[in-house]
């Protein structure tokens, strides 16, 4: 399916400090340091953010966004929690998300870019 995805970012140490941060609770870490770009995984690097000196904010109306796959419902909870106290913002509060096929339990922030990011878990109960 997908091997791996990238967002792009103006600056790139401002953006590795909120990404170490907010996927740690994901079990995410940084794994690949290059000079425009940092790879953060598990075993690999799975997740990338890419210099783009002079990017302006991704507009909200894009439509965009990118959703990673959590543990637990405390993972995501944290994962919200990280995003907010470095600098994210809010795109949606952890929460049972209603769905017509399947109960998910999500939470979405927006990175100092304006790049969308979801974390999601199937609890099964």
């Amino acid at each position: 399916m997908i091997d791996h995805i990238s967002v792009g970012v103006s600056d790139l140490e401002r953006s590795a400090r909120f990404y170490e941060v907010t996927l740690a609770p994901l079990g995410l870490t940084r794994l690949v340091t290059r000079p425009a770009t940092i790879g953060f995984g598990k075993t690999y690097p799975e997740f990338w953010i890419n210099l783009r000196p002079g990017m302006p904010r991704v507009a909200p109306e894009s439509g965009t966004h990118i959703c990673l796959r959590a543990k637990s419902t405390a993972d995501v909870d944290a994962f919200h929690a990280a995003a907010l106290a470095v600098g994210g913002e809010s795109d949606g509060a952890s929460g049972i998300r209603p769905h017509d096929r399947v109960r998910y339990y999500a939470a979405f922030i927006v990175d100092p870019d304006g790049n969308r990011i979801e974390a999601v878990t199937f609890p099964a109960d």
